[in-house]
């Protein structure tokens, strides 16, 4: 129980990867809060799990500064919120691509910029692995997450002693994929879990776990960790 009398901040922490560690993060004796936009669905995770929870949206300046505003200081924040659009790069709207690194990658440069977190802490920034293994038509999502990456390690550096990590999963099972139908979501997901060593595809706790890693691990910052089941060397 290392994150007893921790306070822990998950932004995105209503649903899929941030939703696992701040349920994770909790049953190791963490105070913890979660931000998301969605006030309906916040409000019910926080009442069904009780935690803390406030409303903010991770493309608004304004609305970052009010969340740590209320939050204080603190000693973990993790960011998994993304608003991700792509397609080919000849047709993707430009609306589209700037909302992409509006929600992903500026939003967690505010999340940065505004938090206070007290030293030996940390910041976890969630990537994903099309910064290093590409896909046709997700062009933005992969340089969204190639900056993260590089931010991270910038970070590191200039919040010290604060630490800074960014995790990058692979193809893990979240709600985020519940848009797409459910026979070509299933076939996709079988597809995938045959091509990889371990035989499955993510879960959002084993993200989350590694999450609680970069938060307990003193010695830890400036590393990017590939949790992609083995993909990157198949």
């Amino acid at each position: 129980m290392q994150l007893v009398g921790k306070k822990v901040i998950v932004v995105g922490g209503s649903s899929g990867i941030g939703l696992a560690t701040a349920e994770l993060a909790h049953s190791e004796g963490a105070d913890v809060i979660i931000a998301a936009r969605n006030e309906q669905r916040l409000e019910a995770v926080a009442s069904k799990l009780k935690l803390s929870a406030v409303t903010a949206d991770v493309t608004s300046d304004e609305s970052i500064a009010n969340l740590f505003k209320r939050c204080g200081p603190v000693d973990h924040v993790v960011v998994t919120a993304a608003q991700l659009r792509s397609g080919p790069v000849k047709t993707v709207a430009m609306d589209d691509v700037r909302a992409t690194m509006e929600g992903k990658f500026w939003g967690a440069w505010r999340v940065a910029r505004e938090a206070q977190i007290n030293a030996g802490g940390s910041l976890t920034l969630v990537t994903g692995y099309l910064s290093v293994r590409p896909r046709p038509n997700s062009a933005i999502i992969g340089a969204a997450n190639g900056a993260l990456e590089s931010l991270a390690r910038s970070l590191a550096l200039e919040l010290a002693p604060v630490r800074v990590n960014a995790v990058s999963p692979g193809i893990i099972d979240t709600p985020i994929r519940a848009a797409m139908p459910e026979q070509a979501r299933r076939e996709m997901l079988e597809k995938t879990a045959a091509s990889l060593p371990v035989g499955r595809v993510g879960f959002g706790e084993d993200v989350a776990r590694q999450i609680l890693a970069f938060m307990t691990i003193g010695f830890m910052t400036g590393s990017i960790v590939y949790l992609d089941g083995g993909a990157l060397v198949t």
